[in-house]
C-alpha cells in the first residue's frame, strides 16, 4: 500500500477526478472510480467494504423515496400541457407590457418550478414554447436566451427540489425546513429576473419591439377570468398539496412527493393529457433521470467516504477555518469552491462532494446550517449557466431550430445579467438572513 499523507490525499483525489470528467467520462464512475482505486492504493481491501455501504445507504434510504416521486410529478405536469395553457393564460393578461413574453416565460417558469423540481424539462419546455414566439416578435436573442435559461433553472431551488432532498440527506437537515427556507429566495430570484427584464426594455425598447398583439387584445375578458381559473388553480392545489402539508406538519417530504405525485397524474387525467403512451413515457424518464441521479450520488458518496477516511475531511475543514476574513472568509471561500466545481462537474456531485465536508466547518463557525445550505443552492444556479458544463445552455441550443440564428454565443451573453443578479441576491440573503430564515420557524412541527 501507498503512504500518503492527508494533505497529498485531497491533492491526488481531486487533481484524478477532473482527468475522468474531462475525458467525457460518466461523472458518477469517474467518482467512483477515483474513490475505489485511491481507496484501495492507499489502506487495501477495506476500501470495497465502503463501496458496498455507501451504496446499500444510498438505495436504502427512506428521504431519497421521494426523488423518484418528485420527478415523476415533474415529468407527469410536463405531459399534461398545462405549460403551454399556463404560457398562453399569462400572455393574455400581461401582452400591454414591453418585454412581456420574457416575463411571461420566468413566470411560467416559477410556477412550473413550483411543479417538478428539475431543470431540464422546464429549459426544453420554455424554449419549445416560448423561443419561437419571441423570436416571431423580434425580441432581442439574446434577451430572450438569458430569460429561458433562468426561468427553467429556478425549478432546481424553488421547492419541490431534488436538490433540496439530496442536500438535506447529504448534510443531515430537515428537507421540509430546506424546502420552507428556500421559497422566498426563490421567488425573489424570480421578481429580480423581471424586474430587470421590465428595467432593461424600458430604457432599451428594441430589446422587446412588439407589445401589442391584436389576436391577443380581442380576447374577452371572461374567457382570460375561465382561462386563469382552469390552469392556475389545479397548479395550486398540486403546490398546495406538496407544500402545505410539510409546511402544517401534515407530512413528511416523502409521503408528500408521494401526493403531488398522485395529484399530478389526476391532473393529467383531467386535462385529457393521459394515455398508455403517455405514461409508459412518464415512468421511462423517471427511471433514467432517477437512474442517472442514483449512480451519481453512490460515486460521490464512495469519493467522499474514502476522503473523510484518509483524514481529508480535516485538511479541508482547517483549510476553511483558516481562510482570511473569519466565519465571512469561509463562507466565500466556500461559495467561489461551489462555483467553480459547478462550471466542471454536475450539481449533484457538488452537493454530494463539497457538503459532507463543509458542513461541520460551517457550524464550528457559527452560521445557521439552514441559510448556510439555501445560499449554497442558489449559489448552484450558476452551474447551470456557466460554461463549460452549464447545462440549461446546452439544453436552450439543442432545442434552438437553425431558423431561429440562436448561437451558443448568444445563450451565454443572455445569461450573464441573470448570474450578476443571483449574485446580488445572495448579497441580499447576506444582509438580510430573514429571506431565509423566517418561513421556516413558521413550521408546525
Amino acid at each position: 500500500m501507498i503512504q500518503l499523507s492527508s494533505e497529498a490525499v485531497v491533492a491526488v483525489m481531486f487533481i484524478a477526478l477532473f482527468v475522468p470528467v474531462l475525458l467525457g467520462f460518466p461523472l458518477g464512475f469517474a467518482l467512483m472510480g477515483v474513490g475505489a482505486v485511491v481507496g484501495f492504493l492507499v489502506m487495501g481491501t477495506p476500501v470495497f467494504g465502503i463501496v458496498y455501504g455507501q451504496a446499500f445507504s444510498i438505495l436504502t434510504n427512506y428521504t431519497l423515496v421521494a426523488v423518484p416521486l418528485f420527478v415523476f410529478m415533474g415529468v407527469m405536469v410536463e405531459r399534461s400541457g398545462i405549460a403551454s395553457s399556463l404560457f398562453t393564460t399569462l400572455e393574455m393578461w400581461l401582452y400591454r407590457l414591453r418585454g412581456y413574453l420574457a416575463v411571461v416565460v420566468v413566470l411560467t417558469g416559477t410556477a412550473l418550478a413550483a411543479c417538478t423540481g428539475i431543470i431540464a424539462g422546464s429549459v426544453v419546455m420554455l424554449a419549445s414554447i416560448g423561443l419561437p414566439y419571441m423570436m416571431a416578435k423580434n425580441y432581442n436573442k439574446e434577451l430572450t436566451c438569458g430569460a429561458i435559461c433562468a426561468g427553467g433553472c429556478l425549478g432546481i431551488l424553488i421547492p419541490p427540489s431534488v436538490m433540496l432532498v439530496l442536500y438535506g440527506t447529504s448534510a443531515e437537515l430537515s428537507v421540509g425546513r430546506l424546502f420552507m427556507g428556500a421559497i422566498v429566495p426563490g421567488l425573489l430570484l424570480s421578481g429580480l429576473y423581471i424586474l430587470y427584464i421590465l428595467i432593461a426594455c424600458l430604457i432599451k425598447p428594441s430589446l422587446a419591439p412588439s407589445t401589442y398583439d391584436p389576436s391577443v387584445a380581442s380576447v374577452s375578458l371572461a374567457k382570460r377570468l375561465w382561462l386563469l381559473v382552469t390552469t392556475v388553480f389545479p397548479l395550486a392545489v398540486l403546490i398546495l398539496g406538496v407544500l402545505g402539508s410539510i409546511f402544517l406538519g401534515i407530512a413528511a417530504p416523502t409521503e408528500a412527493a408521494a401526493v403531488g405525485a398522485i395529484v399530478a397524474t389526476i391532473l393529467a387525467l383531467s386535462r385529457k393529457g393521459l394515455n398508455f403512451t403517455v405514461f409508459k413515457a412518464v415512468i421511462l424518464q423517471t427511471a433514467k433521470m432517477t437512474g442517472m441521479i442514483a449512480i451519481v450520488a453512490i460515486g460521490a458518496m464512495v469519493f467522499t467516504a474514502v476522503l473523510i477516511r484518509l483524514g481529508g475531511a480535516g485538511v479541508i475543514r482547517d483549510l476553511l477555518l483558516s481562510a482570511p476574513g473569519g466565519a465571512w472568509g469561509l463562507w466565500i471561500a466556500t461559495m467561489l469552491t461551489c462555483f467553480v466545481l459547478g462550471m466542471f462537474i454536475d450539481w449533484i456531485g457538488v452537493v454530494f462532494i463539497v457538503v459532507p465536508l463543509i458542513t461541520p466547518a460551517a457550524a464550528q463557525a457559527g452560521f445557521d446550517p439552514i441559510w448556510f445550505a439555501i445560499t449554497i443552492c442558489v449559489n448552484l444556479q450558476l452551474a447551470f449557466m456557466t460554461p463549460p458544463f452549464a447545462l440549461a445552455i446546452f439544453f436552450l441550443r439543442g432545442v434552438a431550430r437553425p431558423e431561429h440564428g440562436i448561437t451558443t454565443a448568444h445563450i451565454i451573453r443572455g445569461v450573464i445579467p441573470f448570474i450578476v443578479l443571483i449574485f446580488i441576491a445572495l448579497g441580499l440573503m447576506v444582509a438580510v438572513p430573514e429571506i431565509v430564515l423566517w418561513l421556516p420557524a413558521q413550521m408546525i412541527r
